[in-house]
């Protein structure tokens, strides 16, 4: 294996590269894959029947709470991809376990939201607006989920292997994966919620 040292660890062979350009062709199908759900919403947003609209069920606070554990989640696994740039091992550690905790808080917080929602009578069943919302949210949680798991798979692939080119180049993936889905939800946030309590 080849190492290039011009570059960072996480394109230090070509297999890193291909790596990286395969997952950027992934996360353009995720886009698709949004793009539909967000579609779908704006379609059906004002098909409310007899349900609860937007304005009736969306709680502003854990709304921005969960914007902040995100977007602050972000700058976390930042954090960790340049101390895994100049090979601090702990502290890569720990900003990668900061950025879970914060998503599994998130996820607690947006399990509380739906079970709320049930409560009011927003149920995929309920009318179009409840469908994709709920549809469009869960899709979004399920990825935060699979990051959740995927992120203490690094973490202990770290610990057992240090930095190297391979765990460099999973961190560094896992990194483009958890900014996608908070880019996703800066959309979630300003399109479905913002929009919704206006």
């Amino acid at each position: 294996m080849k190492l290039n040292n011009t570059q960072p660890l996480e394109y230090s062979t070509e297999q890193n590269k291909i790596n990286i350009v395969g997952f950027w062709i992934f996360l353009g199908a995720e886009i698709m894959l949004f793009a539909t759900l967000f579609t779908a919403y704006f379609v059906y947003e004002n098909r409310t029947g007899t349900g609860p609209t937007g304005e009736e069920i969306f709680i502003l606070g854990p709304i921005l709470i969960n914007t902040f554990l995100l977007l602050t989640s972000s700058f976390t696994i930042g954090l960790a991809i340049h101390a895994m740039r100049i090979n601090r091992k702990k502290a890569t550690l720990a900003f990668l376990g900061i950025t879970l905790v914060l998503g599994a808080a998130f996820l607690g917080i947006e399990i509380y939201e739906f079970m709320t929602y049930y409560h009011e009578g927003a149920t995929l069943q309920t009318s179009g607006f409840t469908s994709s919302l709920l549809l469009t949210l869960g899709t979004h949680g399920a990825h935060v989920t699979f990051g959740l798991f995927w992120g203490l798979a690094i973490i202990q692939q770290i610990i057992k292997r240090g930095i190297t080119p391979q765990t460099a180049n999973k961190t560094f993936i896992f990194s483009l994966y958890w900014h996608f889905l908070d880019v996703m939800w800066i959309f979630i946030y300003s399109f479905i919620y913002l929009k919704g309590m206006m």
